[in-house]
């Protein structure tokens, strides 16, 4: 199972936002993850589309945005033409669920499905075969910097029931307190996709923070 490292910017310093991503681009990293929040969804506000647009012309990796919005269909469009490529939506904040993961990929984006930890499997089971990203929140969605809730190792191992007894070659995704205490048992859960704010943008070296945490994706870890 191959695995991806995605940074998250919410964590990086925005005086030198172009050298950070760069510094994990030059430490591995796989996808650089940008997450928009409207002050209404979840109780804080940050990233519009400049910073969507600063982060595509920064780097050649896949950028990975996650919408914690509401009514997220108003923003697809709009996030696909500055540059995402992966655009995530929440469960919770999308009731025509099929139709929004038909649109993001319509406009060529892989699509992504997020749960927060209260919210069950149950809600994305019927259109598990379509998602191309399945992200389990392993923190209640907001602010970065929180703590991991360990009772979602066992949400994400049945999640990755879910995506094999569908079929699915979707990436299952964590975000939320992923650190060197926490990757390895996410891993060991079947989670492949891992986004990390303060754990690499907080130690003191980025740069080899991405491989010592791709290195405890690993039996002997």
């Amino acid at each position: 199972m191959s695995v991806r490292i995605a940074p998250s910017i919410l964590s990086a310093d925005f005086r030198r936002l172009g050298e950070d991503i760069a510094l994990c681009e030059a430490g591995g990293a796989d996808w650089i993850h940008v997450d928009v929040m409207d002050g209404h969804f979840v109780p804080n506000l940050t990233f519009g589309l400049k910073v969507i647009e600063a982060a595509r012309a920064a780097t050649t990796l896949p950028v990975d945005v996650h919408l914690m919005v509401e009514r997220p269909e108003q923003y697809l469009e709009a996030y696909a033409k500055a540059g995402a490529q992966v655009l995530t939506i929440h469960a919770e904040a999308a009731p025509h669920l099929d139709r929004q993961l038909m649109h993001i990929k319509a406009l060529g984006c892989r699509a992504g499905v997020a749960l927060n930890p209260g919210t069950p499997l149950s809600a994305v089971e019927e259109v598990a075969h379509l998602v191309d990203l399945l992200l389990i929140m392993t923190v209640n969605p907001g602010y970065g910097g929180q703590s991991f809730i360990p009772y979602t190792v066992d949400k994400v191992e049945r999640a990755r029931f879910l995506l094999d007894q569908a079929g699915s070659e979707a990436v299952l995704q964590v975000d939320g307190g992923i650190g060197r205490a926490t990757i390895h048992d996410c891993w060991r859960a079947g989670a492949d996709c891992f986004v990390a704010g303060n754990a690499v943008f907080g130690a003191a070296d980025p740069r080899g923070e991405i491989g010592a945490l791709r290195a405890l994706c690993a039996e002997a870890a």
